[in-house]
């Protein structure tokens, strides 16, 4: 602008007029517009930094706000934190302040965004500074703050809330003690006609024993072999497994029909059921089978086999403590809480889930002989 001035300046002075008192007036004028102009930018400048420190100094009090609102929230989950809170409410005070003294541009839109981008910076050194208070020194208060976490999403969200596995299992056993007085119980589950909370309680946590600890690891077992299908549907058919050691011989292998020396025999045996409700179908309920299977066959038989039939041989332990049970008269939901508590108490459900575990480490740690 100035460079415009002094050019438009020089042109008044080459310019040859017959009027000087005219030209003179003309340079006194643009010179006097030139001072106006001057004041004038002086005058709004002391504006802009009013306007510009009133802005930070709200900025800076929202901001102080926001953290003595995040420090009373402490306050009231642990005693004692109130005091670490007012230090980093400082320190991350101390850290803003170079952002509040950033220049502001002139148009209205590029403020906005400004003070968008503070706001979110602010947000993420107090999320900063609180990771370095739980990180340092303060990680027993970071756990109860989790604990109470998990609490509040149990109580609001059930279904997305995180449960033991130990909770799964006496879930599913106390279902199996229900099923065994009233055989229908499992299949008004699975059919969605029982609606109540403990129902569905029980029947997710069926889903959770099928679809997270047996099936995936049934799924590796096979993945990792050459079984054939037929072998495979024969152990899944039939309940009870015997393996018993014979003299070896040179031969096809009849699980993976490779040739090996076979020394093991597979007797495969029991009434065939319902995978969900656990019915049995009498048909063929004696039959039996005997194959000859190699030593790795052999093992990964043993391994498949307790893990696919673990649920089964479960519930006919729940059949056989209702069958011994000499209270016929009373009611069911009372056998069934006094028969519970029994096997709690005696600690024979936490054996069965010793069992539980000791095959699923069987499957994940099942290694072929080389």
């Amino acid at each position: 602008g100035k460079r415009k001035r002094l050019n438009s300046s020089v042109l008044y002075d080459s310019d040859e007029s017959e009027d000087s008192d005219i030209l003179v007036r003309k340079v006194f004028a643009k010179r006097r517009c030139i001072i106006d102009e001057d004041e004038n930018s002086r005058e709004l400048q002391p504006d802009k930094t009013c306007s510009t420190e009133n802005v930070s100094n709200n900025r800076k009090q929202k901001v102080f706000a926001k953290l003595k609102q995040l420090a009373r929230q402490r306050a009231t989950w642990r005693s004692g934190r109130s005091e670490n809170c007012e230090d980093s409410n400082s320190e991350a005070e101390i850290e803003e302040e170079p952002f509040f003294h950033l220049p502001l541009t002139p148009t209205e839109g590029s403020e906005t965004d400004c003070d968008s981008m503070k706001d979110f910076i602010v947000e993420e050194e107090d999320d900063d500074d609180d990771t370095e208070h739980v990180t340092g020194e303060n990680q027993p208060q970071h756990k109860e703050l989790n604990g109470s976490n998990s609490q509040l999403l149990a109580n609001y969200v059930p279904h997305l809330s995180h449960c033991d596995h130990y909770v799964h299992f006496k879930r599913i056993v106390k279902a199996f003690l229900i099923n065994a007085i009233d055989d229908t119980f499992l299949s008004s589950l699975y059919g969605g006609t029982r609606q109540k909370k403990y129902a569905q309680d029980m029947l997710l946590s069926l889903h959770y024993l099928d679809d997270r600890f047996i099936q995936p690891r049934l799924e590796n077992l096979i993945s990792g072999s050459r079984w054939k299908d037929r072998y495979k549907e024969r152990v899944d058919c039939y309940p009870n497994v015997h393996i018993i050691l014979k003299n070896p011989k040179y031969m096809s292998c009849q699980a993976c029909e490779l040739n090996r020396y076979c020394k093991f025999n597979v007797l495969l045996s029991g009434k065939l059921y319902n995978s969900r409700t656990l019915e049995t179908d009498d048909f063929m309920s004696d039959d039996k089978q005997v194959l000859k299977v190699g030593v790795v066959c052999a093992n990964r038989t043993r391994v498949y086999h307790n893990l696919k039939h673990f649920k089964y041989k479960l519930y006919l332990h729940c059949s056989s403590i209702t069958e011994l049970d000499g209270f016929e008269d009373e009611p069911v939901k009372d056998t069934v809480e006094r028969l519970f508590s029994q096997l709690e108490d005696s600690g024979w459900i936490q054996k069965r889930y010793s069992d539980l575990e000791d095959c699923m480490n069987d499957a994940d740690n099942f290694q072929e002989e080389k």
